[in-house]
């Protein structure tokens, strides 16, 4: 089926690829935004047959919804070197910003968190934070066993978190509102927890937080 948001992702690594991959089939036209257009020939392969890829520039430009999806370090500078093409866009920072000692350390910009500082990067922006509290596996596969993992999703502008939610819901996912953008933070502090789990505290990584309700 035909989805018509048109879904940009910045980005072609274990996350921007798996989850590219995952909206691309299910019927959404989706675009990376690389370097090079060749360099995303591996995600492409596996997407439906209309996916494409472009510079970064050129791909945020044609998204509706762009999905921030590259290294933590290196998020802000993107959607900063990005902010005119981002103006009025609905822009999903999928990243967590991390040290690490002894296990993940959350170490978030002087914004408070890193979709704060990508807001202030890139103001005319629609920031939203979600799909980052769960590993790459469930961006490229979201079903569990009893149902789908569930998308937290935080920001300050309603519609833009129901489109995100859209996306989410027409990709297999689960999503949850997770309140305004301060809650970013929130979600990003989850994610030290999901990752300090599966790897220091030898949980693995097929494993999702999920909202069960009693009875």
């Amino acid at each position: 089926m035909s989805q018509a948001t048109k879904v940009t992702v910045i980005g072609k690594g274990n996350v921007g690829g798996n989850l590219g991959v995952r909206i691309s089939n299910a019927g959404y036209a989706v675009r990376f935004g690389v370097r090079k257009a060749d360099e995303a020939a591996d995600v492409l392969a596996r997407c439906a047959k209309d996916a494409t890829a472009s510079d970064t520039a050129a791909a945020a430009a044609w998204g509706d919804v762009v999905f921030l999806a590259v290294p933590a370090s290196a998020a802000v500078e993107v959607a900063r070197s990005l902010a005119p093409k981002l103006s009025g866009k609905v822009v999903v920072d999928c990243n967590n910003p991390l040290t690490w000692k002894d296990g993940p350390v959350w170490a978030p910009p002087a914004e408070g968190s890193l979709a704060a500082a990508i807001a202030h990067a890139a103001p005319g922006a629609r920031v939203v934070k979600a799909f980052n509290t769960f590993g790459a596996e469930f961006h490229g596969d979201p079903s569990i066993k009893g149902g789908r993992a569930e998308v937290f999703i935080a920001g300050d502008d309603a519609a833009a978190k129901q489109l995100v939610s859209s996306v989410a819901e027409g990709s297999g996912f689960a999503p949850v509102d997770a309140g305004p953008l301060r809650n970013a933070a929130v979600l990003e502090n989850l994610a030290m927890l999901w990752i300090h789990l599966a790897t220091v505290g030898g949980q693995g990584r097929e494993f999702t937080f999920t909202m069960a309700k009693r009875g």
